[in-house]
């Protein structure tokens, strides 16, 4: 079998839906299987899986929601492809894109991971290729300063602001929303890290892949859609900071010195604090409205 695609959904069942079409779609001229993972949605996306029929399809319905990398390595476990694809739920490929991003690897025996060019729903480039989180630009992020200075130079490489998105090159990290991994390169290296629960666990990785001298790679010949945030836009700001720092930190501290994570573990509370904060200000004014 050609590939297999993880999808891991947590209550975005009409995205899901239409994620589902396109593959059913553009994804004719591969041999793939599909393996869905419910994290315990109770926006009836149980209620569709529970009936959703399709030949080579798995589906898992987890009583509970632990964590995006314990999910996915739920479907690796399960896999019978030579390649694997990631496939966030709130993504729509483009004609051809499978077949493409696994001629691709057929092609080039040293990549490890490819992903491919991400697009917003209005067709602009959504920026997906980043490179390994430093100190320095995390402290940035924590404290939201990245938006204030987004030419200050160790901003700008984290983020890869200087990328060009038209060509095709190899890079550290890139998008986990829609990445593709060769099996062999999850046989030598083992499955995601599953201490990560959300924010992070493709990034290290990624890590883990460039270190056993795998290469990574941007490959713009493919296209998807991406919604953006399908899952994320329902959990309130400080919740999804909270758990942003405590993957961050573990990635620290799991990757970089203990200097580092201590500095990162101090500042940590000044963006729960400014999160808090953004999350007050839309109770504020539902406030004024009553």
């Amino acid at each position: 079998m050609d590939l297999s695609i993880i999808i891991v959904n947590w209550q975005t069942k009409n995205l899901l839906k239409k994620c589902l079409e396109s593959i059913f779609r553009y994804g004719k001229n591969v041999d793939y299987e599909l393996i869905i993972i419910d994290n315990n949605s109770t926006d009836s996306s149980k209620e569709f899986l529970l009936g959703f029929t399709h030949d080579k399809s798995s589906v898992i319905l987890n009583n509970q929601n632990n964590g995006f990398a314990k999910a996915v390595n739920q479907g690796i476990r399960l896999a019978n492809g030579r390649y694997i694809l990631l496939l966030n739920p709130d993504i729509e490929i483009k004609e051809n894109t499978l077949r493409k991003m696994i001629d691709f690897m057929e092609e080039n025996p040293k990549v490890g991971i490819v992903g491919g060019k991400i697009l917003n729903p209005d067709g602009s480039i959504q920026l997906s290729v980043r490179k390994f989180p430093d100190l320095i630009s995390q402290i940035f992020v924590l404290l939201k300063l990245h938006h204030f200075f987004k030419n200050f130079l160790p901003i700008k490489r984290y983020f890869a602001l200087d990328f060009d998105y038209r060509k095709t090159q190899e890079v550290e990290q890139v998008m986990g929303s829609f990445f593709m991994i060769r099996k062999k390169v999850i046989d030598e290296v083992g499955q995601f890290d599953e201490n990560f629960f959300l924010w992070f666990e493709e990034v290290d990785f990624c890590k883990r892949v460039k270190n056993k001298g795998w290469q990574i790679f941007y490959y713009p010949e493919t296209e998807v859609i991406h919604q953006k945030a399908g899952s994320f836009s329902q959990v309130s700001p400080f919740k999804n900071q909270w758990q942003f720092n405590k993957s961050l930190l573990y990635y620290f501290k799991k990757n970089h010195s203990f200097l580092s994570y201590l500095i990162l573990l101090i500042i940590s509370p000044f963006s729960l604090i400014l999160s808090a904060i953004v999350s007050i200000f839309p109770l504020i004014r539902k406030f004024k409205k009553l």
